[in-house]
């Protein structure tokens, strides 16, 4: 048997748009089994089908694909806590899941970054997969020759995660379908310095850069009518004394990164908008995926 555990993840980060993530302590884990077909069980939030076109399943076959192996049955039971459709990453984590458990079943042909290349290829873009893969704040450019170049930055230990989770889902396609397929070159020139701005905030542990740092123009105006009280929300959070408050990946869920002295505005703020059906989260950073390949 073999069992992995992969971090919820949120990405974009305000303009950090399909490059910036970041991992949470809030995993899905699967455990794995040849089987004389293929099998899924899943237990967690939301419904999942229970047959073979599953994500876990569509990770497994695709890293055998590009192995140039055939995958055999295989059994899998999932055991996830991550809100399906939220912009946790819940997608992701499931694909990765798939992939890890096929390298670790054929000796770790792919590698990590095998992993992360081959699933931010079919996600089409790496924002949620590297942190899955590789853990803490990661930032994802893509090379002249199709792949994805990685940096790993550890979030220093005293950040503080809030997240906003309201009860309705937003699917992916119908987010990315909001946004234009233009953008001037100021909101262009503000996106990359913001952005950049992100990485600086980390590294040097200096959280009030993101109050200029996580401020986005390109997707989250866009994005506003498919979450109502978002802009409310972001507001009162910034005058509650947040360093941050985004879109998590495509929505509808914020996150919040706040000093201590700031958490109980924040969370009565991420109250009024989750919900009474909603829920807040407050996480920590998590690390990237891992395996163990036990005796059955």
């Amino acid at each position: 048997m073999i069992r992995v555990r992969v971090p919820a993840t949120s990405a974009n980060l305000g303009p950090g748009f399909d490059c910036l993530g970041l991992a949470v302590d809030l995993f899905l884990e699967v455990e794995g089994r040849p089987a004389q077909h293929d099998r899924f069980r899943y237990t967690g939030p939301g419904s999942v089908a229970s047959g073979p076109d599953n994500l876990v399943h569509r990770g497994f076959r695709a890293a055998h694909a590009t192995l140039g192996l055939h995958a055999p049955p295989f059994a899998f039971e999932a055991r996830n806590a991550i809100p399906l459709a939220r912009g946790l990453g819940s997608s992701s984590a499931a694909l990765v899941a798939g992939a890890a458990i096929a390298d670790a079943l054929q000796g770790g042909l792919l590698g990590r970054d095998g992993v992360f290349q081959l699933v931010a290829g079919i996600e089409g873009h790496p924002d949620n997969v590297g942190p899955a893969v590789y853990g803490g704040f990661t930032v994802a450019a893509l090379r002249a020759d199709g792949g994805y170049e990685t940096a790993v930055l550890k979030v220093p230990p005293t950040w503080r995660l809030l997240f906003g989770v309201p009860a309705f889902e937003l699917p992916t396609e119908q987010a990315r379908a909001a946004l234009p397929d233009v953008v001037s070159r100021n909101d262009a020139v503000r996106t990359a310095s913001r952005a950049a701005l992100w990485a600086v905030a980390v590294a040097r542990d200096e959280p009030a850069l993101l109050r200029t740092a996580s401020i986005d123009v390109l997707h989250e105006p866009y994005r506003e009518p498919l979450v109502p009280g978002l802009a409310a929300a972001r507001a009162a959070l910034r005058a509650a004394g947040a360093y941050a408050a985004f879109l998590s990946g495509a929505g509808p869920s914020i996150g919040v990164v706040a000093p201590d002295g700031a958490l109980p505005a924040c969370r009565a703020a991420l109250a009024r908008f989750a919900g009474p059906d909603g829920c807040i989260l407050e996480l920590g950073v998590g690390d990237g995926y891992a395996l163990d390949v036990l005796a059955t």
